[in-house]
This record gives C-alpha cells, sequence and structure tokens, in this order.
C-alpha cells in the first residue's frame, strides 16, 4: 500500500503569483523523484471545471455571497472525490492553486459567517486537510497592476475594487495567524525566482523528511 501523498496549497489575492509558484514547485518537487499532481480551484474535475465557468464568469454572482460559497464547495466536494483523494492515496503529492482558503478569505469577506462555511468545508473537504498552505502576500494595489496587464480580461473577482482586494489579504493574513501550525506567509513583493526560493525553503524545512535529495 503506498504512502499517503502530501498536499499543499498556495493562497493569496489577485496578481500574487500563485499559478507561476505551484507550477515551479510541481517542477522541482518532481526533479526530486516525487510524483505531483497539480490542479486549482475552482476546477480540478470536469464537473468543477463546469462550475468554475459560471463562478468566475460572473452567473452566480448575483444570487450573493452565501450562494457563491455553496458553489465553491459543490465544485470543491467533486474535486476532493474526483482528483485529490484518489491522488493523495497513491502516494502522489497534490499542489493545488487555491482551496478552501479561497473561499474563507473571499466569501468570508463578502459577509458570509464563518459558522456557514465551516460547515460547507466540512462537508465538501472532512478531514483531508492540506498539509501545508503557502499564503502569497501582495498588497492589493500592486496585485491589481499585475493583472491589469494581463492579455485575458479580468473574471468576476478580479473586477472588484481595491477595497474589496484588501478585505480578502487581510483575511488571508488572519488566517494564517489562526493557524501557524498549516500556514506560512511567504512575501509575493520579491521577484518569481525570490519568491520561488522562499517556497522551497519552507517546503523542505516542512516536509523536509518526505523529500529526496537531489539528483
Amino acid at each position: 500500500m503506498s504512502e499517503r501523498g502530501r498536499f499543499i496549497t498556495l493562497e493569496g489575492g489577485e496578481g500574487a503569483g500563485k499559478s507561476t509558484q505551484a507550477a515551479r514547485l510541481a517542477d522541482w518537487l518532481k526533479a526530486r523523484g516525487i510524483a505531483v499532481l497539480l490542479t486549482r480551484e475552482p476546477g480540478g474535475s470536469p464537473k468543477a471545471e463546469t462550475l468554475r465557468a459560471l463562478l468566475l464568469g460572473g452567473q452566480v454572482a448575483p444570487f450573493g455571497a452565501d450562494a457563491e460559497a455553496l458553489v465553491f464547495a459543490l465544485a470543491r466536494a467533486d474535486h476532493m472525490a474526483q482528483t485529490i483523494r484518489p491522488a493523495l492515496a497513491a502516494g502522489t503529492w497534490v499542489i493545488s492553486d487555491r482551496f478552501f482558503d479561497s473561499t474563507r478569505a473571499y466569501q468570508g469577506a463578502a459577509g458570509v459567517s464563518p459558522e456557514r462555511l465551516s460547515e460547507l468545508e466540512g462537508i465538501a473537504v472532512g478531514d483531508d486537510r492540506p498539509d501545508l498552505t503557502l499564503i502569497l502576500d501582495l498588497p492589493a494595489a500592486e496585485g491589481l497592476e499585475r493583472i491589469d496587464g494581463r492579455d485575458a480580461g479580468p473574471d468576476r473577482f478580479e473586477r472588484d475594487d481595491r477595497h474589496e482586494q484588501e478585505a480578502r489579504r487581510l483575511a488571508f493574513l488572519k488566517i494564517a495567524e489562526g493557524e501557524p501550525g498549516r500556514c506560512v506567509v511567504v512575501d509575493a513583493r520579491a521577484g518569481e525566482d525570490h519568491v520561488a526560493e522562499a517556497i522551497r525553503a519552507v517546503v523542505s524545512e516542512r516536509l523536509s523528511p518526505t523529500i529526496a535529495p537531489s539528483p
């Protein structure tokens, strides 16, 4: 029977570089002989990708933040069942670009109660919580400047103003403060290479017993 894989999530506001750093971390681990599955939220499974299009396209937004939190939980439940749990059971490490902390920060900042979020989290995730969560911290103004230069137009959440973006940033920092055993804040203001090095240092420190030496 394979040893359970490790579960790493990357979180943070818009423009923090989560997708880039998730891919770089996956490549670094693969070079050390570790089987890695790179995934994302919302999405990560066929049904969840369908819900992703609705969420980021803004079709769910008119129903309010509680409805968005519910649809995120539906997508997450399928993501867990179809993608994450099977990979972890097979001994594969899973790296997810966003997970439940994004729902806590985004929908929580929009007024969804902690009790409601915890209930949905319990249903969708259960005990399969991340072993390590890397929170890429970036001032909202800088994050908005970064996404302003992208070719693709802004999605439903990227269109929110700086005040809303900063409230989410503070929510992420509060999550990290409350769960230091799982969460580590990484300064995302530095260059891409420096951020990648910082992430590798954290992963090596927190999960070093299971990381093979460099080939």
